[in-house]
């Protein structure tokens, strides 16, 4: 169960980083903003039902106050976002200004980072979710940390194709775009990795980490992926397919949790 839930998301955007080689062109903006809307909705989905309410179930001694495990730690990964949003440069995708500090970065490199930088919080989600497994928790099962992995494998398919046919368009060669989508994913198995490894020393705070990446997954939904699906013309496929994403990743986490 460790090594699938390691490597499911990972090869979603491996799988998604192979386009390149079977698509010319970029993909059109309507299909952009649709797959925005899926992977925001997974986000939302998984944020909630596999982080935020065993969080909360996690931490029912409290009685009434049951919430506060997950309200600090919602806010402790929501700041934390927001201070690596500061400190790395990026670039959003159809943004012509990079965000954070000044760099001499190429703007397909400040694209691969912008990226990268929301795949931390999943990596971390799917980690921590791992982790309350291994350490007994019962609110976390087996099927509920695969139905996350499959849930972040779902939407890191898009995100790879959204990375790798444009930095094909900007010049780079099929392989190179390719790379640069894997690569965008790679902090993922290693987020996951360092947080199993805490496996032992996460237990007495588990509620605060599973909130944590609850609050650093909505933040990168509402900073990034809203805006995006949300701009411009056909938003309301943006909105619909954010539907279908939050019931994909809700219907697997009742399924199989």
């Amino acid at each position: 169960m460790i090594l699938e839930g390691i490597l499911i998301p990972f090869l979603g955007t491996a799988l998604g980083a192979m386009s390149v080689f079977f698509m010319k062109k970029e993909l059109n903006m309507l299909v952009q903003k649709a797959l925005n809307g899926f992977a925001s909705g997974v986000m939302v989905a998984a944020s909630i039902w596999s982080l935020l309410v065993p969080a909360m179930e996690q931490s029912a001694e409290y009685r009434n106050l049951a919430f506060l495990p997950a309200v600090i730690g919602f806010w402790a990964g929501t700041l934390f976002l927001l201070l690596l949003d500061h400190i790395i440069p990026h670039l959003h995708m159809y943004a012509e200004k990079a965000e954070g500090p000044k760099s001499s970065f190429a703007r397909t490199t400040m694209m691969v980072l912008a990226v990268t930088l929301h795949n931390i919080p999943e990596g971390m989600a799917v980690g921590v979710v791992i982790a309350g497994v291994l350490s007994g928790s019962g609110q976390i099962t087996e099927g509920g940390a695969l139905a996350m992995a499959l849930g972040i494998a779902i939407q890191n398919f898009p995100e790879g194709a959204i990375i790798s046919l444009p930095l094909r368009a900007e010049g780079e060669s099929k392989w190179k775009a390719f790379i640069g989508g894997v690569l965008s994913g790679a902090v993922e198995p290693v987020g996951c990795i360092l947080t199993i490894l805490a496996a032992e020393a996460l237990v007495p705070w588990m509620p605060y980490f599973l909130s944590f990446a609850a609050g650093a997954m909505i933040y990168v939904v509402v900073e990034e992926l809203i805006p995006e699906m949300s701009s411009g013309e056909h938003s309301n496929v943006g909105v619909l397919m954010f539907a279908a994403g939050f019931t994909v990743m809700m219907a697997l986490d009742v399924a199989l949790g």
